[in-house]
């Protein structure tokens, strides 16, 4: 896994998104991080900037070109932020989660999160070469909305979502 440096977020909102990442969804998200960081190369990096790639202003999302393959970086970065709104529908659902996602090398693309036989979520991706939030406040509130709609359908449909394998 490549590690890509972005500018630092904002200032404004760093101290509740701060306050944010020891629970929620960033918490997930930055466990996702690490956890597929083998080699421990993220050890020494600090959550927010370990999060900062996740942050794109609208400037720097207009500097980002779009005429050529998706970076391999930008689509770990899709990956992981799936995984982290996985693991958060598992811890509150209390059911196993997968994820499929099917993006092409022009950046166009779907996810599909499913619990069982129940799909919960299904996204069309989009000019994923600019795939990012506004702030780290965004992030957050966009995984934990994915998150508590998720759960809130598995809740509505329990006998699709249960295994009955």
């Amino acid at each position: 896994m490549t590690f890509e440096t972005a500018p630092a977020p904002p200032a404004s909102g760093a101290a509740t998104a701060r306050a944010d990442m020891t629970a929620g969804f960033l918490r997930d998200l930055i466990d996702q991080l690490r956890a597929g960081d083998t080699y421990g190369q993220l050890d020494r990096f600090s959550a927010e900037k370990l999060l900062g790639p996740f942050v794109l202003t609208p400037a720097r999302r207009r500097e980002l070109g779009v005429t050529c393959d998706i970076d391999p970086a930008t689509e770990s970065r899709i990956r992981t932020y799936y995984q982290a709104v996985a693991v958060g529908i598992e811890k509150a659902t209390g059911q196993t989660t997968g994820y499929l996602l099917d993006l092409s090398h022009e950046g166009f693309g779907r996810v599909v999160l499913y619990v069982n036989r129940l799909v919960v979520l299904a996204d069309v991706l989009r000019d994923a070469h600019r795939f990012g939030f506004d702030s780290l406040d965004h992030l957050a509130e966009r995984g934990q909305a994915l998150v508590s709609a998720a759960a809130a359908f598995v809740d509505t449909y329990p006998e699709v979502a249960r295994d009955d394998s």
